[in-house]
C-alpha cells in the first residue's frame, strides 16, 4: 500500500570524472543530480510510495533540469520552493582497488542553506503524512538551515507523525560554528528510527563502539553493545539501525547491517560486493528500504534484510539514485542473486 513520505534536505548538481579518471584528468564531467534525502524519496517512489521531496532551489535553468529528473522518478516536488541563491554542487571521482573515491564539496549559500524557521508550513506539509525522513546532513548546512530541520521534527513530533533520521556525519560540512554533538542530540530525542555507523554514533551522539570496531573482522559484540547504549541515552527511538560496510578495496566491499529494538538485536545477511560501480548514496538506499519495510507492515527484522538488499543493489548502479523496485529487491532476498540474463 502506497504511503505518503515527506523528506527534507538540499539536493546538488553532481559533476563526476567519466569512469575511473581522476577529477581534472580530461575536460569532461558527467552531470547528475544527489543528495541524502533526495535520494530517499527517489527509492521510495521507485517502491511505490507518495515520496513528498521538500527543499529550496534557486529559479534557473540547472533547477528546473534537476526538477525534471526528480518528476522522472516519480518523486512529487509541488512542495519545492523557489528562492534566491544557487544549487550546491558536489564532484566526484570514482576510486580504483587501493586509491578511494573522493568528494569535494562546492555548497555554501545554497538556496536551502538561506532557508530557516518559518520558510516552510509544515503542519500543512505534515498533514496526512505517515513518515518523515531527515538526515544530519541539513541541520550541518547552515544554522539557519539546523532550524528548519528541527522545527519540522518537532512538527511531525506534535501531529504524531514518525520520524525517521540518518546520523550521516559529514566532517567537512560542519562549520558553521557548532558541532554535530551540540545539535543532532535535540532532533534525535525526537525521533522514532535512527540509522548511522560507528562514527556517527561517536561524533554526533558521544556513543562510542566498546571496541575498535572500524579496523580488521567486524566485532559484532561491538555493535551490540554500541545499540544498545543508543538505545537506553534515547528510550525514544523504536529501533535503531547501523550499516556495516568491510571495505577490503575502493572495489570490494562486504556490506551487511544490524538492527537493535526492544525485543533485541539482529544481524542481517551478509553481502559480498565486488566490482563496485558506484557506492555513493548506499546509506541513503537503506534508509529508504528501511522505511519501506517499516510503512509497510514488515517487522523489524524483516524490514532491516529488505533495506540490506536494496542498498546491495545500489552498489551496482551509477549516480546518487538507487533505480530498483521493490520486486528486483526481493529477488535478491529470495537467493536470486546470480546475475544471469532475466529473458
Amino acid at each position: 500500500m502506497s504511503k505518503k513520505i515527506l523528506s527534507f534536505g538540499e539536493i546538488m548538481v553532481r559533476l563526476k570524472s567519466p569512469g575511473h579518471e581522476r577529477l581534472g584528468q580530461s575536460a569532461l564531467l558527467e552531470m547528475t543530480f544527489g543528495g541524502g534525502e533526495a535520494n530517499v524519496a527517489v527509492s521510495l517512489a521507485g517502491f511505490g510510495h507518495h515520496a513528498v521531496y521538500v527543499t529550496a532551489l534557486p529559479a534557473n535553468e540547472i533547477a528546473d533540469a534537476c526538477l525534471a529528473e526528480l518528476r522522472r522518478f516519480g518523486v512529487d516536488v509541488s512542495e519545492i520552493r523557489r528562492d534566491k541563491g544557487r544549487m550546491g554542487v558536489y564532484y566526484v571521482e570514482t576510486g580504483s582497488n587501493q586509491r578511494p573515491s573522493k568528494v569535494i564539496y562546492d555548497r555554501d549559500n545554497s538556496s536551502i542553506a538561506r532557508s530557516g524557521p518559518g520558510d516552510f508550513d509544515w503542519p500543512r506539509l505534515l498533514a496526512g503524512a505517515d513518515w518523515f525522513h531527515v538526515t544530519g546532513i541539513t541541520p550541518a548546512i547552515s544554522a539557519s538551515c539546523a532550524g528548519a530541520a528541527l522545527e519540522a521534527v518537532q512538527e511531525a513530533k506534535r501531529l504524531g507523525v514518525p520520524v525517521s533520521i540518518d546520523l550521516n556525519y559529514r566532517a567537512k560540512l560542519w562549520n558553521w560554528g557548532k558541532k554535530a554533538h551540540e545539535v543532532m542530540p535535540e532532533l534525535v530525542k525526537l525521533a522514532d528510527v535512527l540509522v548511522g555507523n560507528e562514527e556517527d554514533c561517536q561524533k554526533t551522539l558521544g556513543i562510542e563502539a566498546a571496541s575498535d570496531v572500524a579496523s580488521g573482522e567486524l566485532d559484532e559484540a561491538a555493535y551490540a553493545d554500541l545499540t544498545e547504549r543508543v538505545l537506553a541515552a534515547y528510550p525514544n527511538l523504536r529501533l535503531v539501525a547501523i550499516t556495516l560496510r568491510e571495505s577490503i578495496s575502493a572495489d570490494h566491499n562486504n556490506w551487511s547491517a544490524c538492527l537493535r529494538d526492544s525485543q533485541g538485536f539482529y544481524r542481517s545477511c551478509r553481502y559480498e560486493i565486488r566490482n563496485i560501480v558506484d557506492r555513493v548514496g548506499g546509506g541513503d538506499s537503506f534508509c529508504a528500504g528501511l522505511i519501506h519495510g517499516l510503512v509497510s507492515g514488515q517487522d523489524n527484522r524483516q524490514s532491516l534484510e529488505f533495506a540490506t538488499a536494496a542498498s546491495c543493489l545500489k552498489h551496482t548502479i551509477p549516480g546518487d539514485f538507487n533505480r530498483v523496485s521493490a520486486s528486483e529487491v526481493e529477488k535478491l532476498l529470495q537467493g536470486d542473486a546470480s546475475g544471469r540474463v532475466q529473458r
